[in-house]
């Protein structure tokens, strides 16, 4: 096969009820992924965990008997954050870690994903295996050969137990007021115990998941919430996670919010702090361009890869690096996971805000984020913007007026027939100008 049909770049994501999030297809992935599996393990042991959506009890019924029918054992674990059953599947010495979760999605989406034995992304080969598995007709295991599936009981605390084992054991987090917002999501349950047994005082928000709720109003994605609860109640900080818990977004007592850029720069600081070597960082092509001259005056590369975690984890495993994210607040620290953790992220910041006896804002004093603009132009069908010379000439004019002090990244969308022009410059004022002036080369901002 030469592309693939359903997985896209986070595995496979869509409305519930509609192809391909449904049960019967569901099924079939499961009993084809179980296929893939058995090619290389007689007897392979599945892990599921799930976000708070609703739908997912009829996804991991369907899986779970997808998963048996091809000769899978299954270990269900229920409402679990993406990075505690990645963490879960490595330490459980499973074949295969799979989520069902559409992250930051509303609770009408759903998605499946899914983790090596190492705890890892899968690469393209694999999901490819599993599609022309899934073209074949399915191939039933005998009775004495059917899967059998279980529960882990505890498997909140065991993740529970690793994120704090991420934090300084000389450190404490008591004297410290809290605000966590776990988006009504996976995490309702785990992030409020970790930040109490280091210690703090925990304000829980966001943490009552009725099916329906994830996402809405609350978490990393709306973290409106979180500004106001922490201000109500005096906190020092606030922790907003998405409904799978592996974005981030944090507030500190004023009331600000800082992005996954800054949140970034502050853990590769503590690490510079300690005399620790960090060689380089990844970051995005949206990564604000203050980051990138901080960390550079730092003596620390920076590179540019493109949008989603997904191509972050490849540029470091490339580079060998530890060190990456995303302004949206995914972020990776691949001595402490394999994966984006939301919780184990804010628990490094935290360490350097405690650590240093300062606060967010201290620590990054000479961190002055340039003003972003990003406006979405509409293309018309077969529109050739990558031809367009009047296109080029408004870029090279923009180039040459910010210099060193800005810059421009075109890039078209993968989902809408949209081109995104966004600039980066030392005042809004002039990011909006030259924003515009490009766009209006382009057509209409719908």
């Amino acid at each position: 096969m030469s592309g693939r049909q359903y997985f896209g770049t986070d595995g496979i994501r869509g409305t519930v009820g509609q192809a391909p999030i449904t049960p019967d297809f569901v099924l079939r992935l499961a009993h084809a992924v179980g296929h893939v599996l058995r090619e290389k393990e007689q007897r392979p042991t599945v892990l599921i965990g799930k976000d708070t959506r609703i739908s997912g009890y009829m996804l991991e019924s369907a899986m779970e008997s997808g998963f048996n029918s091809a000769g899978v054992d299954v270990v269900l674990l229920g409402p679990l954050p993406t990075p505690g059953v990645a963490y879960l599947t490595r330490a459980q010495r499973a074949s295969l870690g799979v989520v069902i979760s559409a992250s930051h999605n509303p609770f009408m989406d759903n998605g499946i994903k899914f983790f090596s034995s190492q705890g890892t992304k899968l690469p393209d080969a694999w999901e490819l295996a599993v599609e022309a598995a899934l073209e074949l007709p399915p191939q039933w295991v005998t009775s004495a050969q059917l899967g059998k599936s279980r529960r882990l009981d505890d498997a909140a605390g065991r993740y529970i137990e690793f994120c704090k084992s991420t934090f300084a054991n000389d450190l404490t987090l008591k004297g410290v007021k809290i605000v966590v917002d776990a988006a009504h999501g996976a995490a309702y349950h785990i992030a409020p115990k970790v930040f109490h047994e280091l210690g703090a005082e925990v304000v829980a928000i966001g943490c009552a998941p009725d099916g329906i709720n994830i996402n809405q109003g609350f978490g990393a994605t709306h973290p409106q919430a979180l500004v106001r609860a922490v201000q109500e109640h005096q906190a020092d900080f606030g922790v907003a996670l998405d409904g799978d818990a592996d974005r981030l977004q944090l507030v500190d007592s004023q009331g600000r919010l800082y992005n996954g850029d800054e949140l970034l720069y502050l853990m590769v600081d503590d690490r510079l702090g300690r005399d620790e070597h960090v060689p380089g960082v990844v970051g995005t092509l949206m990564t604000n361009l203050a980051v990138e001259l901080a960390l550079q005056q730092r003596g620390v590369h920076f590179v540019r890869a493109k949008v989603g975690d997904r191509y972050v984890l490849e540029a470091l495993e490339q580079h060998h690096w530890i060190l990456g994210g995303e302004g949206s607040g995914h972020l990776l620290a691949l001595d402490k996971h394999t994966t984006g953790d939301g919780l184990i992220s804010a628990l490094q910041v935290l360490q350097a805000c405690v650590r240093s006896g300062k606060t967010m804002a201290e620590l990054l004093q000479g961190v002055a984020l340039f003003p972003q603009t990003l406006i979405n132009v509409r293309l018309a069908p077969g529109q050739d913007w990558q031809s367009s010379a009047a296109l080029a000439d408004a870029i090279q004019s923009v180039e040459l007026e910010l210099g060193d002090s800005g810059r421009v990244l075109i890039r078209a969308s993968g989902t809408e027939p949209l081109l995104r022009v966004m600039v980066e410059a030392r005042s809004a004022a002039q990011a909006q100008e030259c924003a515009q002036r490009i766009a209006a080369t382009i057509g209409q901002a719908p």
